[in-house]
């Protein structure tokens, strides 16, 4: 054990939580500009509503303990006079993890069923991998869905 010839394993990068702003173009065909605003930017979220067409929202599905105040959030999106009509995609990521929960888990804690009956947006679920890519097709087809560009 770790005499010679021993190679380091090589470490699991870490995800580490989006702070700051990022901007990303999409072709869906047409170019879609999509920014991202980590959760720390909670309070100048609203600045960006008026330009939103869509909306992802995107929760860390293996980590129970800001449940609540990703919940907080995604009703304090939801209940802005300017995304009232904006379609939203509620993302649980991270599914790629051991310990995350799963999407009847996710949907049991945040008591979608209620926030969607009272919701005045049509809101889907997914449940994503950013790491591996599980679910980003089927996000890229509700953008274009949703955004109405041709498959």
């Amino acid at each position: 054990r770790g005499g010679r010839g021993a190679r380091p394993q090589p470490a699991v990068p870490v995800p580490v939580p989006q702070v700051g702003t990022n901007l990303t173009d999409l072709r869906l065909p047409r170019r879609v500009t999509v920014r991202e605003l980590g959760g720390c930017m909670g309070p100048i979220w609203p600045s960006y509503y008026s330009e939103c067409s869509a909306l992802l929202f995107v929760v860390d599905a293996s980590n129970p303990t800001q449940v609540s105040s990703s919940c907080i959030q995604l009703l304090s999106v939801l209940s802005a006079a300017p995304l009232a009509s904006v379609p939203v995609l509620v993302l649980f990521n991270k599914i790629d993890l051991p310990c995350y929960m799963s999407l009847v888990e996710m949907k049991s804690l945040f008591r979608m069923q209620d926030i969607v009956s009272c919701a005045t947006q049509p809101i889907t679920m997914l449940e994503t991998s950013a790491r591996d890519g599980t679910g980003l097709a089927a996000v890229l087809q509700w953008l274009r869905t949703v955004l109405q560009d041709p498959c």
